[in-house]
This record gives structure tokens, C-alpha cells and sequence, in this order.
């Protein structure tokens, strides 16, 4: 929502809502209040708000509802005002107010936008809850009752932390499918002979099902050092308050809160030991980045070796078929793109770039606090969503409908010049170089010259030419 939008209607009733700055006139049916509204004018950066993130909004009221229970049980709270923030806690996390959440992604006070955006949702919701009228602060108030025992510099890293392991585990499920997917394409091309290649030119053979393979087991590394990299963010500094010295928050209340936002989201986390180490340090942030960008990298090289693999159909390698999904040129009739593994590679590429973006903003920060957990936020949390869905497409879109080209793969291999390599202990080095410079020269296929030559007999060489000779192929999985 733009400061424009709001003032240019001219049917809105407003209230007037007071901050340090001075008096602002707010929208009477806005949940939001005066600093939402200082923000909105302030950070008109990307457009996005924080709203299109149901894992931070969902997070930032877990962690409003565990702080107001955890003063309600230390007896800073008192019944009326904790059970009405409960509940409109609860409504949030239910996916209710994510559209009042407008501020925008970046932005500059280290998340005090955003999480005073939260405690003003919070707070108008409960008045309402309790019969009173938007704005009512003198019943319950944004910063004295929903931020009570709390700074946004703990509230905003922890909200932070939760929102993006969530977006990691939903990825994690993805890639688990699309690992899925090519071992599933892996077993149904187990025994198709394929020349392998190294720097674009015949290698030895092999058999695409050890392609594929290889492309699963790729993935499925990449989910184990993914899952691991998550796990540093469940260490969090929730009661650390402003700088990590737990300055106006209650004794005892650091472990209460945490127990409770423990159970509130179902992860298993833990107080930092030291709050106020924990308050300045992104690294945690940084580490899964980098593992995020491992995860784009290597999905990004499949996707080149999709798109080479099946070039052509005539003057390309043409070994495989990927799905036709669109037709590929406004101006060439029959032409088919291999869209998907183009739109994956985009997604790699931001990715790579985001990274980027996490490592310096972790390097900026200074002394106790780091400013820019905004934009490391905003990357972190694209770069997993997009992820999410490139990786799904490419499953469901392109991997699961791929097929093979049985008959070119083989005749590619029985007329490869590597063959000759796997002939070498048979038939000796002299002979298989004859062979080979024969065949260049001709053009005609190394088994035909070798049975023309009586090098080898045609049943031994039919034995060779076999996938698990030639490819020291394990027997089809069962």
C-alpha cells in the first residue's frame, strides 16, 4: 500500500493517532496506525510488503503471542489484555490481517517498521476483541502491552529466523520430489548405452541411467547440507531486548518465552547462551546462504546439461526429449524451447546474486547490532520461495515426462571413437589406435572395423558391447 493510495481517498474516515514526530491522521478502518504510516512514507522501495510473507507475518505473531503469555505468566500481563492478544495472535497465524501488514520489505531501523507494524495489528485487533475502537492505546497499547518485555531487536531476528527455516523445510520438501523424480527416470533408463562426455567431447560410454542417477544423488546431497545449515537458526535471542542485556525484561523471562514460542511453532528452539553476542551475529544467516547458492549452482549445471543433452532435434545432441509445454518461437513454426530448465536457471542466477546481498549486509553490521536484517530477510526468503517453485516445476513440468532416444544413443556409441577405450584391454593399445584413426578418417564405426579386422570374434565383442561391461553397470535396481 502506498502513502498515495491513502490519501487519495476521499471516502476514507480517519483517527488521529500520535507518535514522537508529532499527530497523523490514520484510515479508521486501518489495523495499522502512525509508524506503520511514517513507514509508508519513509520506504516506498520495492513495493512488496512484508504481508506476502505468511511465514514472516505467521512468525512475528508466534512471537508477539509467546512474549504476551510469557508476561501474563510472570504477572506482568493481566487477563483481559492477554487473552485478547492471544486470540488476535492466533487469527493472524491463522492466515487473518496479512493484508494489513504494508510495509515494505526493505527498510531502513534494523525491523522496527516491521515489527511496529505487527504490534499496532496486534493491538487494534485485541481492542476490538475487548468492544473498544481502533486506537483506544489508552486500554491497550502497541508498545506498552504487545511489546511488552521485547525490542525489535530481539523480536524482528527471531521472527526472522522462524519465518526462514519454515521456507527452508518447505524446500527441502520440494527438492525431495524432484530427487524423486530423477532417480524415478534414473531406474527407466538404467540400461541405455550413452557415450559420457568430458570438456564437450566422447569420453567412454555409460548408460543414461547413470546420468540421471548421478543427477538425484546430486540433490539429495544438497538436501543434507541444506538440513544442516537450517539448524543453526533455531538459536535465538528472544529477551535479549535492545542490545542483549535483557534491560527491561523480567527475571526468568528469557527461558518462559522461549518455551513457549518452542510450542507455539512446533521447532525446537534454544536461547542463545550469550544474548548479546547473538544479537549482533548474522552468521548463522550467511552460512545458509551460502548453502542456498551450493543448491542453485549445482541445480543450475543439471539444467545446462538438460538443455545440451536434448538440442537439436536435428542438428543438436538430440539424446533426449524434454516435454514440449509452449511452442517456442513467434516467428519459427515447429520450434520447441526447453523453457523449464531456462526458468530454473534464472532462479539460480538471483540466487547467486542474493547471496551476495546476505554477505555484505552481515558484513555491515556494527557493534551490537546489525541494521540491514531487512534486505537479508527479503533475500533469504525470495531465494527460498523461488527455489521452492523452480524446483517443483522442474519436476513435474520437465523431469517426470523426459524421455530417450534408445536407438541414436546406442548407434552414437557402437560409432564413438571412445569405444576404442573400452576395447583397449581386448584388442591392445596399437591396434585400438589403428582402429580409432581409421574410423576419424572414414567415418565408419569401431565395432564394424574391429570384426572386419578379426580382432575380436562377434560373439566376445557382442559380450563387450554389452551396458554392464561397458559401463561397469550394477544389475537394475529391484
Amino acid at each position: 500500500m502506498s502513502v498515495d493510495a491513502v490519501e487519495s481517498d476521499t471516502n476514507a474516515e480517519f483517527r488521529t493517532e500520535h507518535d514522537l514526530i508529532g499527530d497523523r491522521d490514520v484510515p479508521l478502518h486501518a489495523y495499522w496506525g502512525v509508524h506503520t504510516l511514517r513507514a509508508l512514507e519513509n520506504f516506498p522501495i520495492t513495493g512488496i510488503e512484508i504481508g506476502v510473507s505468511p511465514y514472516l507475518v505467521g512468525a512475528l505473531a508466534a512471537v508477539k503471542e509467546a512474549a504476551a503469555t510469557a508476561n501474563h505468566d510472570l504477572g506482568l500481563l493481566d487477563d483481559e489484555r492477554f487473552a485478547a492478544i492471544r486470540v488476535a495472535c492466533e487469527e493472524i497465524r491463522a492466515g487473518a490481517f496479512h493484508d494489513e501488514f504494508v510495509v515494505d520489505v526493505i527498510q531502513g531501523g534494523a525491523g522496527t517498521s516491521s515489527n511496529m507494524n505487527a504490534n499496532e495489528v496486534i493491538a487494534n485487533r485485541a481492542l476490538e476483541l475487548m468492544g473498544h475502537s481502533k486506537g483506544d492505546y489508552h486500554v491497550l497499547h502497541p508498545n506498552e502491552h504487545v511489546n511488552l518485555s521485547q525490542s525489535t531487536n530481539d523480536v524482528y531476528p527471531t521472527a526472522v529466523k522462524i519465518a526462514i527455516i519454515m521456507a527452508t523445510h518447505a524446500l527441502l520438501e520440494a527438492m525431495e520430489i524432484l530427487e524423486t523424480s530423477f532417480a524415478a527416470k534414473a531406474d527407466e533408463f538404467h540400461d541405455v548405452l550413452k557415450m559420457g562426455r568430458t570438456q564437450l567431447q566422447d569420453a567412454v560410454p555409460m548408460t543414461l541411467g547413470q546420468e540421471f542417477r548421478t543427477y538425484s544423488l546430486m540433490i539429495g546431497e544438497d538436501r543434507a547440507r541444506l538440513s544442516e545449515a537450517v539448524l543453526l537458526l533455531h538459536e535465538i535471542n528472544l529477551g535479549a531486548t535492545a542490545i542483549g542485556t535483557q534491560l527491561n525484561a523480567p527475571a526468568g523471562y528469557v527461558p518462559v518465552a522461549c518455551s513457549h514460542l518452542t510450542r507455539l511453532t512446533g521447532l525446537p528452539l534454544v536461547s542463545a547462551v550469550d544474548l548479546i553476542e547473538a544479537t549482533q551475529d548474522c552468521g548463522a544467516f550467511v552460512q545458509l546462504s551460502g548453502t542456498l547458492k551450493r543448491v542453485a549452482v549445482k541445480l543450475s549445471k543439471i539444467c545446462n546439461d538438460l538443455r545440451l543433452l536434448s538440442s537439436g532435434p536435428r542438428a543438436g545432441l538430440n539424446e533426449i526429449n524434454l516435454p514440449a509445454v509452449q511452442a517456442g518461437s513467434s516467428i519459427m513454426p515447429g520450434k520447441v524451447n526447453p523453457v523449464i530448465p531456462e526458468v530454473v536457471n534464472q532462479v539460480a542466477f538471483q540466487i547467486i546474486g542474493h547471496d551476495m546481498t546476505v554477505t555484505m549486509a552481515a558484513e555491515a553490521g556494527q557493534l551490537q547490532l546489525n541494521a540491514f536484517e531487512p534486505v537479508i530477510c527479503y533475500s533469504l526468503s525470495a531465494g527460498l520461495s523461488r527455489m521452492r517453485e523452480a524446483v517443483l516445476v522442474l519436476a513435474t513440468r520437465c523431469v517426470d515426462g523426459i524421455t530417450a532416444n534408445v536407438e541414436l544413443l546406442r548407434s552414437e556409441v557402437e560409432n564413438s571413437i571412445g569405444l576404442v577405450t573400452a576395447l583397449n584391454p581386448y584388442i591392445g593399445y596399437a591396434a585400438a589406435n589403428d582402429v580409432a584413426k581409421e574410423a576419424l578418417a572414414t567415418g565408419r564405426g569401431v565395432a564394424e572395423l574391429v570384426l572386419e579386422k578379426g580382432l575380436l570374434p562377434p560373439e566376445q565383442l557382442a559380450a563387450i558391447l554389452r551396458p554392464e561391461t561397458l559401463a561397469n553397470l550394477a544389475p537394475r535396481p529391484s
